[in-house]
């Protein structure tokens, strides 16, 4: 194994890793009104991108739209968000932070950040804006690269099966 090789496997391993840690600390942490930390990605993004409806929505945090229309559910009983009629449109609704939201949020964001700079105490300020770069173009790159990624999985899953029909 070449040095680019063995840089992206140990990427691969390390992003695995972390996503492990994150779950399990996920798991470990329910607010104390039950309401799922992967609904908290809802409440951001509504705050980044403004009201929206709810398949946009689903799009915009790469999620299903049973997934997300459960979390808003969560979010709307504990009064984070709020259904309100789409001005464009009467007939649909946007979803729409509340003042309440914005101040959990405002906590979460804290927090996060809090967290953030405890794990990187040591880092230089230097390598934080190097990591915050490179992760932000890694990202934005993994986004973009998304469907081709996809399309090559479907296809190479389909020579799978092709493979595994020819055998019967």
């Amino acid at each position: 194994m070449d040095a680019d090789e063995q840089s992206v496997d140990t990427i691969a391993i390390q992003l695995t890793r972390l996503q492990r840690i994150r779950d399990r600390v996920a798991a470990q942490l329910r607010t104390k009104d039950g309401v799922e930390t992967a609904a908290f990605a809802i409440l951001f993004r509504l705050l980044c991108d403004g009201p929206m409806r709810s398949g946009a929505l689903a799009e915009a945090v790469h999620s299903d739209a049973s997934t997300v229309s459960r979390q808003v559910a969560q979010l709307v009983e504990r009064k984070l968000i709020e259904r309100q009629a789409d001005r464009s449109d009467g007939r649909a609704t946007v979803l729409v932070v509340t003042e309440h939201g914005r101040a959990v949020a405002e906590q979460i964001r804290r927090r996060r950040h809090e967290n953030l700079t405890r794990v990187m105490s040591a880092w230089t300020p230097e390598d934080r804006a190097a990591f915050a770069g490179l992760l932000r173009q890694f990202v934005d790159d993994f986004e973009h690269a998304k469907p081709s990624m996809l399309a090559a999985i479907r296809t190479s899953q389909d020579l799978y099966h092709l493979g595994t029909e020819n055998d019967s």
